[in-house]
């Protein structure tokens, strides 16, 4: 008998209703004890493509520490120091607005992503992710073999082949946990500081030595025990796809609509006159999926868009002679109605934003200034007088680097009638560094209108001016 296609996807909805894989994870028990995971070893296209986008990605991570622009870092978070380099640009604390509308924008365009693309990061591109199934798991394979012979392995009582595979791969495992948290230490005080670190004794160095050991144990505690609880339980942006997410989010789907009713494969099987879908039920989705989920039903919170179903279904549907795709990315309401991927209001919306704070971040980046000058008068000192009639005010003056280079500083009142005469001589600033001085600025009483006036005084290097800075300037009362 042949069954109607709204039948099953009434079938569908009320498996969804009845299924309670949505009120646990699917790597805890009844007991509340966590579910060892197996995943079987991925092959096929999508997860060539993973490798060769993570293997870019590792490499331009582990060479990022020593690519220099212009002296400097390629990339520094030095947040000991308050100095951050992105590009070679040297950004200070009081670059903070720039740092605060890049936030905005990485926060707009994670919320943008999520609600077209769903969780491709994470499954892509997310360092968890690219740590975890293209080192760790290819250590793991490489000594213990497959999903099955780990299984078997663990079950086994403690021998000399079990405990000479454990140590070697607990053994890898800490040599990689120390090589990610080298690399990711050369990103926060720099790769000169990190040698300096590794070079010298512990005793040296005591908080840094100390800093790496327990972030190399991090490490290792993450891709050797926590694995996939880092994703379902741990991350926030996993515990956020559920919010951001509809029904037209491009996620890894299974197309329940070719797919239902499932069946195994049976030899001369009409599966259509039996009312049967694609699905055979092998399983294969499921026994690779790195957090243990049957992506048949439904989206889930523990999907990471990984593809390794993907894969797994796409070979099983070639080996069957049935059209791949029966896994793969789509929204939820395309697989329903039939329909094409399209761009929702709701998406455009969160475009136009993107783009917004983008050209604003870029064109902020581009305006922002060499030097960052502070003027203000000395608390508690009134003006002067001088013998030759002249009033003085002192100020003190702050100035930051920002650049590669050396510069010589000189500043100019916008006024004609004001002069500036500085205490200690020319100023000179050594590259990214701070320089604080005082002067006076000196007028003739008779050119000022109000006991306390707004004068502009530029800041030149070179000739050029840099920036322009406000200041008062309090003179006798008329």
């Amino acid at each position: 008998m042949k069954v109607d296609q709204e039948d099953i996807d009434l079938l569908y909805d009320e498996q969804e209703r009845n299924d309670t894989f949505r009120d646990h994870l699917s790597t805890v028990d009844q007991k509340g004890k966590r579910i060892w995971l197996y995943p079987k070893k991925p092959i096929g296209k999508y997860f060539n493509k993973r490798a060769m986008v993570s293997f870019f990605l590792i490499a331009f991570l582990i060479t990022g520490p020593f690519i220099r622009i212009g002296g400097e870092p390629l990339l520094l978070l030095n947040i000991f120091e308050r100095k951050f380099v992105l590009l070679g640009q040297v950004f200070w604390p009081q670059d903070f607005y720039l740092f605060a509308i890049g936030l905005i924008t990485f926060f707009v365009f994670i919320i943008l992503f999520t609600v077209v693309y769903g969780r491709v990061f994470c499954g892509w591109i997310c360092p968890q992710t690219i740590f975890m199934e293209f080192i760790f798991r290819r250590i793991e394979y490489l000594i213990e073999g497959d999903y099955t012979a780990q299984r078997k392995l663990d079950k086994e009582p403690l021998n000399t082949r079990k405990a000479i595979k454990k140590t070697v791969k607990h053994l890898l495992f800490i040599m990689v946990s120390a090589v990610i948290m080298h690399t990711f230490m050369a990103y926060l005080v720099g790769i000169e500081r990190t040698w300096e670190i590794i070079n010298n004794s512990p005793a040296a160095n005591p908080g840094g030595f100390t800093a790496m050991v327990v972030m190399t144990g991090l490490f290792y505690g993450v891709f050797s025990r926590m694995r996939e609880q880092v994703c379902t339980t741990i991350c926030p942006y996993g515990r956020l796809q559920g919010v951001l997410l509809d029904k037209n989010s491009m996620v890894v789907a299974y197309d329940y609509k070719r797919g239902e009713n499932r069946g195994k494969l049976r030899k001369n099987q009409d599966r259509a006159e039996t009312g049967l879908g694609d699905c055979i039920d092998c399983k294969q989705c499921v026994f690779v999926c790195p957090t243990g989920i049957d992506i048949r039903n439904g989206t889930q919170l523990e999907c990471v868009n990984c593809t390794a179903c993907m894969d797994a279904c796409d070979n099983i549907m070639t080996k069957v002679s049935k059209p791949k795709g029966l896994i793969r990315y789509a929204s939820e309401e395309g697989i329903k109605e039939g329909k094409p991927f399209t761009f929702t209001k709701r998406m455009i919306a969160y475009s136009v934003v993107l783009m917004l704070l983008i050209g604003l971040t870029g064109s902020q980046l581009l305006l922002r200034s060499d030097l960052d000058t502070t003027i203000m008068r000395t608390p508690g000192v009134l003006y002067q007088k001088r013998d030759d009639g002249t009033v003085t005010n002192l100020y003190n003056l702050k100035i930051i680097n920002k650049t590669n280079k050396k510069m010589d500083i000189q500043l100019k009142p916008v006024k004609g009638f004001l002069d500036i005469e500085m205490i200690g001589g020319e100023l000179e600033i050594e590259p990214n560094a701070t320089l604080s001085r005082s002067f006076f600025l000196i007028a003739d009483p008779s050119k000022l209108n109000a006991v306390s006036s707004t004068f502009k005084i530029d800041v030149l290097s070179g000739g050029k001016e840099i920036e322009q800075v406000k200041t008062k300037f309090l003179g006798p009362v008329r």
